[in-house]
């Protein structure tokens, strides 16, 4: 007899953890109509046309047709529609966080009292423009003699994007790019950071100057210094000279409370929700526990699981902010003729999932059972320690790099396809929802989930081992992305508007 997994009592279907074959008794009292593949869902009773189908004890869509017993549930007879989420504001209020500082990582304390788990020099372009300059500008260092004379030093890092110009100079496609290059500017990964522009762009460095003077930021136009030679020798001559007092930063016991993790998935599979998320979930849960942070993203993913957040906001003003988002999202999907449920993409589907209803559910699981202390605008700085949710796209690469421009030290990203991911200067822990994916692709996953679904390990114990691996992490210990050599190409500031 073949094993299927009843997440939820109220659920009427079920996941197959291998190729069921036709007309094969399995447990529950059903025996397969159709082959199921790993992953997908089997109808556990009769479905009438026009019902919702349950997963996780929540609405994934409405049956496009009658299901009977045993038949394979996806595309064919699943389909997503609007339905009415109902939730309760709660009167939440944030536990005892646990700040005793009896648990460390070893980790960059920098003057302005940030923390840091790597330290990188940042060549950071403010627009398309010195965009090839500040990439010369890292090859040099980073191809450097000298820079392998200095072990506390793990390199530079070059954040090229295609945008900073040709857009409105104001409104809030203005607005969170300057977010974004702020984050990155003043962000303790970085022990030191050059701001490059080319000098007639909308996004001018004399937007970013600190009236402060941060003597870790430096701002110079290609323009002012000359042209692209000078400015790649003026720099990369400077930075060579100040390698051995950039070594001098060396890694103290930093308590965890300063740990802002980003939750993030990417290549979603019908695990995703059943391992790797809610294991992370129970992660984020002990990060937040001992008065550290973490930042669930990606708008259009949460959709249809809006409301489980809602019954966890810490105030009804963040609900609103949350809402708004969201409507905000309806109004730009439908005037780029899309809509928020053209979701799953086509490895998703594959994977078993079948809606974006079914996909948000598993997704939202990364962000554990803790009080949403606030609701972010994308890049937004983080504000409120503890479990925070912010605006952004579901692509990868915008949506993690809105997330450590708030302030994310640390990534952690679930896969159930195999997602390729790194992002300097923040190190990224890829965790594998199965094992079959896991040991095809070992080189580049951190740790293996699937074990829950092998009945090897449980959530609470790959949470607890994902929870030090984000310490170790953080103490040094280089990941699988960073030791293949991701994260240099990743930047990618979310564009919003006309581009003129």
């Amino acid at each position: 007899m073949y094993n299927i997994i009843k997440l939820n009592e109220k659920d009427n279907v079920a996941v197959a953890p291998m190729l069921i074959p036709a007309h094969t008794q399995v447990d529950l009292n059903v025996i397969s109509s159709d082959a199921i593949p790993f992953g997908h869902k089997i109808a556990l009773s009769k479905i009438e046309k026009n019902s919702f189908i349950y997963k996780y004890g929540q609405i994934i869509g409405i049956a496009s047709k009658d299901i009977l017993p045993g038949e394979h549930v996806h595309l064919h007879n699943l389909e997503f529609s609007e339905f009415e989420r109902s939730f309760e504001t709660k009167n939440n209020q944030s536990k005892v966080i646990n700040d005793s500082h009896d648990v460390f990582f070893e980790g960059f304390k920098r003057k302005n009292g940030k923390s840091g788990t790597r330290n990188y020099i940042g060549l950071l372009s403010t627009v398309n423009c010195s965009a090839t300059v500040v990439k010369k500008i890292a090859d040099a260092v980073n191809n450097s003699s000298k820079l392998k004379e200095y072990a506390n030093i793990d390199g530079a890092v070059c954040l090229k994007h295609s945008s900073g110009c040709g857009m409105n100079t104001s409104g809030y496609g203005m607005t969170i790019f300057n977010q974004t290059i702020e984050g990155f500017k003043q962000h303790p990964n970085f022990a030191k950071v050059f701001v490059i522009g080319l000098g007639c762009e909308c996004a001018q460095i004399t937007l970013y100057q600190d009236k402060l003077q941060d003597d870790r930021v430096v701002y110079m136009n290609i323009q002012d210094e000359g042209g692209t030679k000078k400015i790649i020798e003026n720099v990369s001559s400077q930075i060579i000279e100040m390698l051995p007092y950039l070594n001098n930063e060396e890694r103290v016991k930093i308590p965890i409370s300063e740990l802002t993790v980003a939750l993030q998935c990417g290549g979603s599979d019908a695990y995703s929700g059943i391992t790797a998320n809610p294991a992370l979930g129970y992660a984020s849960d002990l990060i937040v526990k001992y008065g550290g942070s973490t930042i669930l993203a990606e708008t259009p993913e949460i959709y249809g699981a809006e409301h489980l957040l809602f019954e966890r906001a810490g105030n009804t003003a963040i609900v609103k902010k949350l809402q708004k988002q969201i409507d905000w999202w309806k109004h730009y999907t439908s005037i780029n003729e899309g809509s928020l449920d053209n979701n799953p993409s086509p490895g998703n589907k594959k994977g078993g999932l079948t809606t974006i209803l079914e996909k948000s559910l598993g997704a939202v699981a990364k962000s554990g059972t803790s009080i949403m202390e606030d609701v972010l605008n994308y890049a937004e700085p983080l504000k409120k320690k503890g479990f925070n949710y912010m605006d952004s796209p579901g692509y990868d690469p915008v949506s993690v790099t809105g997330q450590v421009a708030s302030g994310s030290n640390v990534i952690c990203f679930t896969t159930g396809r195999g997602s390729c991911f790194g992002f300097k200067p923040s190190p990224s822990i890829k965790i594998a929802t199965n094992t079959n994916m896991f040991n095809k692709l070992e080189e580049d996953m951190d740790i293996n989930a699937g074990t829950i679904m092998d009945n090897e390990s449980d959530i609470a114990e790959i949470g607890e081992k994902i929870f030090h691996r984000i310490i170790s992490t953080a103490s040094g210990k280089l990941t699988k992305s960073e030791i293949n050599g991701y994260g240099d190409d990743e930047f990618n500031p979310w564009v919003i508007g006309a581009t003129m």
